[in-house]
This record gives structure tokens, sequence and C-alpha cells, in this order.
């Protein structure tokens, strides 16, 4: 027992043998009402009052005494509280604290890290050849596989096994938004009557070439028929692999000095029948072919008429015997 609770402890001895004389006698009784006082009072430990918060409260009130006086003898309960936090807390390292904030953290930039590498690494549907190529004037050969690129909106000419509402009910030709769609992929191809050329070998500027759409194998096509937005000349996707006609020749006009067909050179192609340049802008399908634009075909030369070789699998130039 320490000090303070003797002194507490004697303090209500005194005070409950004047109100209570009969519960002493000469005889011992009152170093009896002592051993019963102190029996089972709990002395907390030198470790438990330095690091715990102790509150102490008696068992009853000391008016309460007279009442219990009839029913026995009377003691006196000393109960300790913890509080919920101790001092040992505060030393916990502070990886301890924390670890849930850093596991987030840590997940946050892996996650992070792996969508970079994603974007960097995956490419569309079909192996194409890196962008970065286009600055170094990789050129094209007959039996390339690529998309062309609209230089003014950026989309690419698309095809898809759709006929149009109108006109010939043949299968429609847009333009796309998307960079990564396999159904804007075209072969280059040569006419059917042109027996020199081959696979391999390089395109000049006033060369007549065809493009086969690579999933449907029909080729770029126009003709007389107009154009479902702009009443245009209409432009298709006809044919088969063994069928194809004079409708399917473009010819290739590059602009600038260029000579051969490179990457990065603006081109035009020119409807051999109609005379229509390939043609886009940014009147756009609202139902079909919802947010793609419309391909046609003009017979002035504009701004919108110019196109640019994009992604795509470029065969190497074959060498010449």
């Amino acid at each position: 027992m320490n000090p303070r609770q003797e002194e507490y402890t004697w303090k209500h001895i005194i005070r409950f043998r004047f109100r209570r004389p009969e519960y002493f006698n000469p005889l011992g009784s009152y170093s009896e009402l002592r051993h019963r006082i102190e029996a089972p009072t709990v002395a907390p430990s030198a470790h438990q009052h330095q690091h715990s918060n102790l509150t102490r409260r008696k068992s009853a009130p000391a008016s309460a005494f007279a009442s219990a006086s009839a029913s026995g003898p009377t003691r006196i309960v000393y109960r300790e509280s913890v509080g919920p936090s101790s001092d040992s807390d505060l030393n916990l390292p502070f990886w301890q604290k924390t670890w849930f904030i850093v596991l987030l953290l840590a997940m946050a930039v892996s996650f992070f890290g792996l969508a970079i590498f994603l974007l960097l690494t995956l490419d569309s549907d079909y192996t194409s050849a890196p962008v970065s190529a286009a600055s170094e004037g990789v050129q094209i050969t007959y039996g390339s596989v690529i998309k062309l690129m609209h230089e003014r909106t950026k989309f690419r000419l698309h095809s898809h096994d759709v006929p149009y509402g109108s006109g010939s009910g043949q299968q429609s030709v847009t333009g796309f938004p998307n960079v990564d769609d396999a159904n804007s992929y075209w072969i280059v191809r040569p006419t059917a009557d042109s027996s020199s050329a081959k696979q391999g070998d390089t395109i000049k500027s006033g060369t007549l070439i065809r493009l086969q759409h690579m999933k449907t194998r029909r080729w770029l096509h126009s003709h007389l028929h107009a154009s479902p937005i702009s009443g245009n000349l209409e432009v298709s996707c006809f044919g088969s692999d063994g069928e194809s006609d004079t409708g399917d020749y473009w010819r290739l006009e590059i602009e600038g000095s260029g000579k051969t067909w490179r990457q990065d050179q603006r081109i035009r192609l020119r409807h051999v029948d109609t005379g229509g340049y390939l043609h886009s802008h940014d009147k756009k399908y609202t139902r079909i072919a919802g947010g793609q634009q419309e391909v046609c075909g003009v017979r002035e030369k504009r701004p919108d008429n110019v196109w640019l070789a994009a992604e795509g699998v470029y065969l190497p130039v074959a060498e010449s015997k």
C-alpha cells in the first residue's frame, strides 16, 4: 500500500469510527476491521503507476456506510482503469504507423508505370512500322500495307462491310478518327494491266495504282453516283481479288519535288475515270457510321485533297538484277 492509499484508508477509518463507535471495542475489533479494510485493497505496481492513466473511486459514497453496516462489514475497493493508449504506442517505428499509406502509394506508382509501359509498347491489331519512321522517308513499294491519313483532319481512310443506303449501294468508305483500327489498312497494288510491276518496286509520281482493302479484299473505287452527305462523287469499295476494272485506278500525284513515293510526302490520288481527287472534310455521319466523316471525290485541287502515308508495314525495296 502506497502512502496515498494508506492516508486515504485511515481517514475513512477515523471518520467511520466516530460515526459508528459500536464497531470498535477494546477487545480487538478495531484491528479486525482494519484487517478487513486492507485485505481487498488493489495496489498498482510501479510500472503501472508510471505508464498508465489511473483513476481511483470508492465502491460506494460515504453516506452509504450507514446502510451498509446493517447487512455486513464494510469494505473499501479501489479500481483502476487503463486509458485506450499508452506512451509505448508513441515509440513505434514510422513505417509501422504508415505502412498502409506506403502500400497504397507503391501500388499507385506500379499501376502508373504499367500503364506507361503498355502505352509505349502495345500497337494496333496489325503490326505496323513505328511512327518515327516517317521522318526517315521510308519508300513505299508494291505490296506494302499502309494507312492513309487525311492531312487536315488526321482521320484515316477506312472501310467496312456496310453498304451505302443510297447511291450505288456498294461498300461504304469513310474517314475514321482512331489510329488503332484494322479496317483502315490498304494494300498498294499495281494496275491489272501492268505486267512489269512487281512486289517491292518503288512507285513514281504519275503512276496508276490500286488500293485493296485488306479486310474485305475489295478495291477503292469511284463513279458518278452522288456521295451521301455533300453530293460530290461517291467513293466506295467494289470487286474482289479476281474482279477489278478501271474504276479502281488512281493516279499518284506527289506534292513537291519528290519523284518516288515516300512516307513523309504529301500526295493526292486522282481517279482516272471521273477525274475526281480523293477528298474528305469535317462533315460526319450520324447514324450507321456515327462519328466517321465522309470521303468523296471532287474535281478541283483543294487543301482537303492531301493525304499522307502513316502507319503500316512497308516492304523493302526489291533489289534490281
